[in-house]
């Protein structure tokens, strides 16, 4: 009765390492085709694998793009970006990773994260308009996550930051 059990265990184990092992060799690979990224882009593809993640947006009309934190982490601050009217759409794939998703607190973000983790808004609770500026943050969190704040960790309230 114990073997069929064993077995299963030790096929579920072994599919574990392999994934973990092939989830770090893919971080080794995107973490080499990483470019730096523009400030002022109205687009971002951003990769932080076994590293930090720190960038501060200044767009004029910021359409979103693409976070990839895989073994790693950090902050998007946004709070100098200025939406698309149409909004923005972010897309973040997270593995043992995640950060903290600075927004101005006037805007509206919407969350759709799948997977073992999530996103959590830490923001104060106020009536935002509906038609203010809407960030829609879609993708996965597998054993990590996003925080979505509207001060940096790292700064005291009131505080300015410098880039």
């Amino acid at each position: 009765m114990f073997k069929p059990i064993c077995r299963v265990l030790r096929a579920l184990l072994l599919g574990w390492f392999v994934f973990v092992f092939g989830a770090l060799v893919y971080a080794a690979l995107k973490r080499h085709d990483a470019v730096p990224q523009d400030p002022a882009a109205d687009e971002v593809d951003l990769v932080a694998t076994f590293g930090d993640l720190t960038f501060r947006s200044r767009a004029t009309a910021f359409r979103g793009g693409t976070v990839t934190t895989w073994f790693g982490g950090g902050t998007l601050d946004l709070r100098d970006a200025t939406l698309d009217p149409a909004g923005a759409t972010l897309r973040v794939n997270a593995l043992f990773g995640g950060g903290n998703l600075v927004v101005p607190s006037g805007w509206n973000v919407e969350t759709r994260l799948v997977g073992i983790g999530g996103v959590g808004d830490g923001r104060p609770e106020t009536d935002r308009p509906a038609d203010a500026p809407t960030l829609r943050l879609v993708g996965t969190a597998i054993f990590g996550g996003w925080g979505i704040t509207s001060e940096p960790a790292d700064e005291e309230p009131g505080q300015l930051a410098t880039a």
